[in-house]
């Protein structure tokens, strides 16, 4: 478990790497010491001075909550950080500042430095920015430099503070930019996502972009259906430990609400750091009704799994046991390098 004071020492202004992590601290954290043997994925948070880029990797990558974002100043050139992932996997973040002197250099004096060996390129935009054209200008140069240096990355586009947009407008606008963003990007191919921090989006974007990078999510999601079968779950979600971003899910019955991973992300995570404040750790939860019963536990030493099951008829020490004995087949997946299994467990 994640001991509550590492959660506090997170809550400070200076992001980067740290070079000797916490006892207790998460794995999930910024500036976790990295191993020799990590897969490391260089991932480019880029967009214009004031657009939210690090408010947002605040609360996704270090427990702040939206209204304590207000406190940050703006980022000074590049901000390294690492952040660990499932088994060896480690994001390799790198916050550019957006101020025009430093998307100038960018561009030019460190255009190799910035734009090699990019797996995934993060673009943020103020969805009410006044300067549009320059923000597409800035944008257009990062692709030819992606072009040039790292022709296989993957191009995200978060159209940001969405929550500014008077809400029978939003998805008006953000299909005009969606379209936009999509014809300029081209022969590349960008996602598109609308965010805030002030709801659930910010966590249905970075939940997508962190999916890509995940390099067995195929086999995980396999075995995931495999165990869900096997207990007669209704659906399986599964969050990376730290921060309760959704990584991999099935389902066995149709859902009304679309956005449900999300909310729950975000509730969770919320509740986590409301314990934290109170000098507790969250471990698990179990939330049942009339109509269904949805379980929340620790799984692997980098995950929480969600089980939810509808057929009153499994009590729940049941559940508890088959999550208890399905971790460790799914400790070995998460190693990047482990032996390919499935699950056939009874």
């Amino acid at each position: 478990m994640e001991e509550s004071d590492s959660e506090r020492k997170m809550e400070k202004e200076n992001l980067g790497p740290r070079m000797d992590p916490p006892i207790g601290e998460p794995e999930g954290s910024l500036g976790w010491v990295l191993p020799n043997t990590a897969m490391k994925k260089k991932v480019l948070l880029m967009g214009k001075s004031g657009s939210g880029k690090t408010s947002m990797r605040s609360i996704i990558f270090a427990n702040y909550i939206a209204r304590d974002t207000r406190r940050l100043g703006a980022t000074i050139d590049v901000e390294h950080s690492h952040v660990r992932f499932l088994g060896n996997l480690v994001l390799n973040l790198w916050d550019c500042g957006g101020q025009d002197t430093f998307m100038e250099n960018y561009f030019t004096s460190q255009r190799d430095n910035i734009f090699r060996n990019v797996e995934v390129l993060i673009y943020v935009f103020d969805v009410e920015s006044r300067e549009l054209e320059k923000d597409m200008h800035y944008y257009q140069s990062c692709l030819e430099a992606i072009l040039q240096n790292s022709p296989d990355a993957k191009i995200f586009c978060l159209v940001h503070k969405m929550d500014l947009v008077q809400e029978d407008q939003r998805d008006l606008i953000f299909k005009e930019r969606e379209e936009d963003l999509r014809r300029l990007s081209r022969p590349l191919e960008c996602s598109c996502f609308r965010t805030s921090i002030w709801d659930e989006t910010l966590y249905k974007a970075w939940s997508s972009i962190v999916y890509q990078l995940i390099p067995n999510v195929q086999q995980l999601e396999m075995n995931l259906r495999n165990f869900a079968e096997i207990i007669e779950a209704d659906e399986v979600l599964l969050f990376e430990r730290a921060t309760f971003l959704v990584i991999s899910h099935y389902q066995c019955k149709e859902q009304r609400d679309a956005h449900r991973f999300e909310k729950i992300s975000n509730i969770i995570k919320q509740f986590k750091l409301s314990c934290s404040k109170l000098a507790a750790s969250f471990q698990s939860m179990e939330v049942r009704n009339s109509n269904f019963a949805a379980f929340i536990d620790i799984f692997t030493s980098n995950t929480y799994v969600m089980v939810v099951m509808s057929d009153p008829s499994i009590p729940s020490a049941a559940t508890l046991i088959n999550i208890r004995n399905a971790r460790k087949h799914f400790e070995k997946l998460e190693r990047v390098d482990g032996p390919k299994q499935c699950l056939l467990m009874r």
